[in-house]
């Protein structure tokens, strides 16, 4: 059982100087707490309280916190709301996912005047028929109900409706107590069956140590097995049940703590083969190329290590058979074909991706011919003179005269052939044709330019 203690409240009061007294504000959920004691004497001051995800039964011992504006209760065994007629400055009240089934014991906050706010989503009694309007014409200074809000409209029939709805509220009340009744009787039941289990039998067992031993042999589970059947088992949500659930995650955490858990044997590591041969090893699951560069005569590593792993974390050992490296104390070995010389190998790592890169020279380098370039056959023997692309005019032999004049008409003489197909001269003129025998000379006629 945890219990609200001075060293505690001190702790989770770091932001006010770990003092208790002026403390306005204290948050202490998931501690395990099962009964509220303390506060209203060593924290006077508190406006907002936070006991969510515990075990808290009963709401007690915050009468005096007269200054109390909020009050969270979530995630507890309460099924009473109680207690809270000394809160004068309470408005906000969260009960979500508890046990509250008497739902008329609401009327403890009807007379506090700044209590506007109400949370019992989850409970039992919010499946009771009339619960929303029962609550809402109960607390005349209610604004918020389950997170919405509420008109004037609605109050109106609610109150209309108070005494019907009150009726139908009482038999759903007695009919829950029954139910929890018969809950609570189950519950006892199991604690003594499993009491028995751990070592307290009836008087009527009798049997033998031998038929026993048979009995638990059979019998006998593995820890993960019982382990399942624990959170398999259906059970009904009651405040037995999640004491239960809480009694055994604390036994895990005690075990694990105590060390009563038998310690994993560790896998002995081996290196080498019986022979002497390096295995491949890779704990550390990392990417890696290995490549024969016959040009360098060496073994070149490519090791994709962790970008952001810092490099004091890794070891390189490189003997003549094998590399190894110790990546953040998982090992990473790599057998070589040929030997290597160790004392001219050495390890380079990137500072962009984070690679490391280990070359590793061999001891007894192999010669190779160097490969001469091929040539193609579609290559063809170029004159020495010969020149591609586009050539200035100034460019060839300087023996050779150029007439500038009919450099136009001498690169077009091709052109017109194609164009015109013509064959002969480039131009006609009249002397090279002969007259035919119809022809008259006729000398009004002008000559042919």
């Amino acid at each position: 059982m945890v219990r609200i203690t001075e060293d505690l409240i001190r702790k989770r009061a770091e932001h006010n100087n770990c003092e208790i007294s002026t403390l306005e504000e204290v948050s202490l959920h998931q501690q395990d707490i099962e009964r509220i004691e303390n506060l209203d004497k060593w924290c006077r001051e508190l406006k907002i309280l936070y006991l969510q995800s515990n075990l808290i039964p009963k709401i007690e011992n915050v009468s005096r916190l007269k200054k109390l504006d909020y009050l969270n209760l979530a995630l507890n065994n309460i099924e009473r709301i109680e207690n809270l007629e000394g809160c004068e400055s309470l408005r906000k009240l969260d009960l979500t996912v508890n046990f509250i089934g008497e739902l008329t014991s609401i009327k403890c906050l009807k007379d506090l005047y700044h209590f506007n706010e109400l949370f019992l989503t989850g409970n039992p009694c919010t499946q009771f028929e009339g619960y929303r309007d029962y609550v809402i014409a109960t607390l005349p200074n209610l604004k918020f109900l389950d997170g919405k809000e509420i008109e004037k409209s609605e109050r109106i029939l609610a109150l209309q409706d108070l005494k019907s709805n009150e009726k139908k509220i009482i038999k759903h009340q007695e009919k829950y107590f029954k139910e929890r009744e018969e809950q609570k009787a189950k519950a006892n039941k199991s604690t003594n069956s499993n009491d028995k289990e751990n070592g307290f039998p009836d008087s009527e067992s009798t049997k033998s140590s031998e038929e026993q031993e048979n009995k638990r042999a059979t019998k006998e589970k593995t820890e993960e097995e019982l382990e399942k059947e624990f959170w398999d088992e259906v059970v009904p949500f009651t405040p037995e049940s999640r004491i239960e659930v809480h009694k055994h995650l604390e036994k895990l955490r005690t075990k694990d703590s105590d060390g009563d858990l038998p310690e994993k044997e560790k896998k002995i590591r081996r290196l080498f083969a019986d022979d002497g041969r390096p295995f491949n090893i890779n704990e550390a699951k990392v990417d890696f190329h290995l490549t024969d560069d016959t040009d360098a005569n060496a073994f070149i590593l490519d090791l994709a290590c962790y970008r952001y792993l810092d490099t004091n974390l890794l070891e390189v050992d490189v003997q003549p058979l094998y590399v190894r490296v110790i990546i953040k104390g998982k090992i990473f070995q790599l057998g070589l074909n040929e030997e290597v010389n160790t004392d001219s190998s050495y390890a380079k790592r990137s500072q962009v991706t984070g690679n490391l890169l280990i070359t590793m020279p061999k001891m007894k380098p192999i010669l190779y011919k160097k490969k001469k370039p091929q040539q193609t056959t579609n290559e063809k023997e170029i004159h020495p003179n010969h020149k591609t692309g586009p050539q200035p005019l100034e460019v060839g032999d300087g023996t050779k005269s150029v007439d500038y004049c009919n450099i136009v008409n001498e690169k077009n003489k091709g052109q017109q052939k194609k164009l015109f197909g013509w064959q002969g001269k480039n131009k006609w003129s009249a002397e090279d044709g002969e007259n035919s025998e119809d022809f008259i000379d006729d000398p009004t006629v002008p000559a042919l330019i």
